[in-house]
């Protein structure tokens, strides 16, 4: 095939909808335009991947970037940063800032903020309150938009929707799917008393935040999504309980679960890491684990997060409950999964669901998630085989800190590539930041 590319991929083995193939891929305009043997094609730029796999672009959906108000945590520089080190090449952020982001403005703000700074593709939530409902249909359609985010119980932010009357006018008010944190915020205040007492420690965190708590609120969602035909799609769910309800609402509600969540599992988190294993919803005991990677197995779960939220470790060594709730994440999410992955718990084909293909899938990603032709030159290049270390001074972010300090991975992101321009490669950012704005299209 003797045709000029502006960027050819040779001998890796691709990762497509129909299989894993080793052929080339040919890239023009920053669109995959063929696969196959490219052997005696032409291009100004080629990339051996002899020995790796190639992988759609990872997308990770669930990042808290911290900019505006709190860049001493995070900014956009260095979450796309540490976004693009860990082979992710697109990320959504969440609206929880200072000032959340709630309008228009608020929205244009932060799209302003990425242009030129932003090393991956990005797409920005705002959040639903009982001040903007009547406004979500028409802001959930702004270009850059991922979408509508729901906070059912209080986290890290102000942003709350706690009582049913304002959850169905946000639910009746839009037709996108919507992102929900489910936690039942009278719960929560009921249960407070639990971690207030003396002597508290982080131990207590999925006794205040308990199972009843999240499937109280998920119970609650899925009636009101039922009834209002509203599309949702719910975050970081950690128990089993949950899993074995929503496994009989998939045409309603979508599921994210985080790599924390199936990596780490109670008491012991808290016994070796203390209050960096503190997250909402909690890190709770092994069953809920065990129960989550059955929901990964039996495909309940369509997406994998990373909840990456970074707090500074002086932030972090406040006494419980005053230490706040989050970690970095964001860096580590295909590392840990891709190490679970040769442990024989998920196939390559299903990882690449979780963090490509499924992302793109329910939220409607325009030119996302795909090794074909016509869609964005989204790479992430992996060697399976690699052993790594996964160490604090890898982490990209400003708060320098992960829970996985010193674990001992296989299988590695070697380059990530977006819309055909290399921004890492063996661990160093290449380049100038090349982020864009992500596209959706309207659908079921």
């Amino acid at each position: 095939m003797n045709k000029h590319y502006d960027f050819i991929i040779h001998s890796g083995r691709v990762v497509t909808q129909g299989g894993i193939v080793e052929v080339d891929i040919g890239v023009i305009g920053g669109k995959v335009s063929a696969l196959g043997d490219l052997s005696t094609a032409s291009a100004p730029e080629r990339f051996d991947a002899d020995g790796l796999h190639v992988l759609p672009g990872v997308i990770d959906t669930q990042v808290h970037f911290r900019e505006p108000g709190l860049e001493h945590k995070e900014d956009l520089i260095t979450g796309t940063a540490g976004a693009v080190l860990g082979g992710v090449t697109c990320i959504f952020e969440m609206p929880n800032t200072n000032p959340s982001t709630l309008g228009e403005e608020d929205l244009a703000d932060k799209l302003a903020r990425a242009c030129g700074r932003a090393w991956c593709d990005h797409a920005f939530f705002i959040g639903a309150a009982a001040e903007n409902a009547g406004d979500l249909a028409r802001l959930e359609q702004l270009p850059g938009c991922a979408g509508i985010k729901v906070f059912m119980g209080s986290s890290t932010g102000s942003l709350l929707v706690e009582d049913d009357t304002t959850l169905r006018a946000v639910l009746e008010n839009g037709s996108r799917r919507i992102a929900i944190h489910s936690e039942d915020e009278s719960r929560l205040c009921e249960r407070r008393h639990l971690v207030e007492k003396k002597g508290a420690t982080v131990h207590l965190h999925p006794q205040w935040r308990d199972v009843e708590t999240s499937l109280l609120s998920t119970r609650r969602l899925l009636a009101l999504a039922r009834e209002t035909g509203r599309r949702v799609h719910i975050l970081h769910v950690t128990t089993a309980e949950e899993m074995e309800v929503l496994g009989v609402h998939r045409d309603i509600a979508s599921v994210e679960v985080t790599p924390q969540h199936l990596t780490l599992s109670a008491p012991d988190c808290y016994d070796r890491l203390g209050t960096l294993a503190q997250m909402n919803p909690p890190i709770r005991e092994a069953r809920h684990r065990r129960a989550l990677w059955q929901a990964v197995d039996e495909g309940i779960v369509d997406v994998v997060g990373s909840d990456h939220a970074p707090h500074t470790l002086e932030e972090k060594a406040q006494s419980y409950p005053a230490s706040p709730s989050g970690m970095t994440g964001v860096q580590t999410l295909l590392p840990l999964l891709l190490d679970h992955m040769n442990a024989g718990r998920l196939s390559l084909k299903r990882l690449v669901d979780l963090t490509s293909a499924g992302a793109a899938r329910i939220y409607n990603m325009e030119g996302k998630g795909h090794i074909a032709p016509g869609f964005d030159a989204d790479f992430t290049l992996v060697d399976l085989k690699a052993e790594r270390v996964i160490s604090n001074d890898w982490i990209a972010s400003k708060v320098c800190w992960t829970p996985f300090n010193g674990m001992t991975v296989r299988g590695w992101a070697v380059a990530t590539i977006i819309r055909g321009c290399v921004v890492m490669r063996e661990d160093e950012i290449l380049g100038d930041p090349c982020g864009k704005p992500v596209s959706f299209v309207e659908g079921p």
